[in-house]
């Protein structure tokens, strides 16, 4: 059934030409209308990624999160690719989360909510429609690359034209990422014993090792009690693990927004959280039209430009009965910002009384482009905006709801600093982001450590 027309439903979700009406920010400039309606109509016939109970499920964490009852961390590629979808990258992902949440988890004293940046995080807002380089024909403009979902990387007049066909490859490529992570979290690949053991060995094999060994010895002791007092070996190996990404692509997410059979109201069945991004976030535009229709937990994006003002009008579009669990909101201030910007807007909210998760994107206000040229983040900046976003929260005597990060599980060079004190002179070596720069294993790693550190003292 088309979601903008449900029997029965008072929460229809309007048409795609209604909400193109209003404004859509950050859309493909496809040039084959016809292909693009085929598409949709093709997804409109697939079979959800995910389903309704599983997204209920997700906004009940969310909900114990908003009251200071558990911790999300959220984390994954900046933009995915459709090459990358093998049992490797996805394996080695999911490694380095769970990793991280066994940290974080001991730390926090409370239940660690772990959603991916995955299975359908393949399109990405650019700050321009075009992109020149020098040739040797002389300076050549194309369109922006948007993310697989859109266009193709390589910097070719072909590759970058947008195909809305790749949507139908992002569904392909979404379903089977979405296999490999059931397969692995249910299968005994999760098992805390065996996620803790990688841990012992990162601490004896990382340069600031030392520092994380009496935190790493806490949790062994911990689990060897588990084990004495005969906890159940099922509930060790197995993990609830969500998929989010960005809702940007109208087509596919409006195209993937079904009726739930058991209250008649709608989903967007291509991942479990969705978030509208910074880019997007005009209040009378078609994201926001879009994300206040579906029933999903949702988030959305704050950058310094947000305003006291903005956090209850975002909040009264997106969440206007204040259902607990429903909408979080996800700050990006910068590491120089963070502790002047958010205060004001989490004394609104609180002082209006919002059910709301706070976490910390400590990512996107922290990149420049080094001499070399390539687009970096500085480890020290990202810690420090999120030791900016836990001392708001002590100050306030708020919950510092979990951290939204951008990370790979391979040993990349993409950011400076960290342990490995990684440079400039060491971005070329093995820079593999088609968008914004990830922390590695061993930068992810040394995160979870500190931060548990900051949610001690929380």
């Amino acid at each position: 059934m088309d979601p903008a027309t449900p029997a029965g439903s008072a929460a229809a979700v309007p048409s795609l030409a209604e909400l193109h009406a209003l404004g859509a920010a950050q859309q493909p400039a496809y040039p084959d209308r016809a292909a693009v309606d085929a598409t949709v109509d093709r997804l409109r016939t697939m079979p959800p990624l995910v389903f309704a109970g599983e997204c209920d499920e997700l906004k009940d964490k969310l909900a114990a999160v908003s009251r200071g009852e558990a911790f999300v961390l959220q984390g994954g590629d900046c933009a995915e690719t459709l090459a990358g979808v093998t049992a490797d990258n996805v394996r080695a992902k999911l490694r380095v989360l769970l990793q991280m949440a066994v940290v974080l988890t001991y730390a926090a004293s409370v239940p660690v909510v772990k959603v991916g940046r995955l299975a359908g995080q393949y399109a990405k807002p650019r700050s321009s429609d075009t992109e020149t380089r020098s040739t040797p024909g002389g300076d050549l403009t194309l369109p922006a690359y948007r993310g697989d979902a859109v266009n193709g990387y390589d910097f070719t007049a072909e590759a970058r034209v947008p195909d809305p066909h790749r949507l139908l490859d992002v569904y392909n490529a979404s379903a089977a990422t979405l296999n490999l992570v059931r397969a692995f979290a249910n299968g005994g690949y999760a098992d805390l014993r065996q996620v803790h053991t990688w841990n012992t060995d990162f601490v004896k094999g990382s340069p600031l090792g030392a520092k994380y060994e009496a935190l790493a010895g806490e949790i062994d002791r911990a689990l060897t009690f588990m084990n004495a007092i005969g906890v159940d070996s099922e509930t060790l190996s197995r993990v609830d693990f969500h998929s989010s990404h960005e809702a940007l692509i109208l087509e596919y997410e409006h195209s993937l927004t079904r009726i739930d059979s058991r209250t008649g109201l709608p989903y967007d069945v291509s991942g479990h959280f969705v978030w509208i991004g910074e880019r997007t976030r005009q209040l009378d535009g078609a994201h926001v039209e879009f994300m206040s229709r579906i029933q999903n937990p949702i988030g959305i994006k704050l950058g310094p430009t947000t305003t006291p003002d903005d956090v209850l009008a975002y909040a009264a579009r997106l969440n206007p009965h204040n259902e607990p669990g429903r909408l979080t909101f996800i700050t990006r201030f910068g590491a120089g910002k963070i502790r002047e910007g958010l205060p004001p807007l989490i004394e609104k909210a609180a002082a209006e009384g919002l059910q709301v998760a706070w976490i910390c994107d400590p990512m996107h206000g922290n990149g420049f482009t080094a001499p070399s040229g390539y687009k970096t983040r500085r480890f020290d900046d990202v810690l420090d905006e999120v030791q900016g976003f836990f001392d708001v929260h002590r100050a306030l005597g708020t919950w510092p709801g979990g951290l939204h990060v951008e990370l790979t599980g391979d040993n990349v060079t993409e950011c400076l600093g960290g342990g490995e004190e990684l440079t400039d002179a060491d971005l070329a070596n093995r820079y593999e982001s088609v968008c914004d720069p990830r922390l590695n294993r061993v930068q992810s790693l040394e995160m979870a450590f500190l931060v548990a550190e900051m949610l001690r003292k929380a």
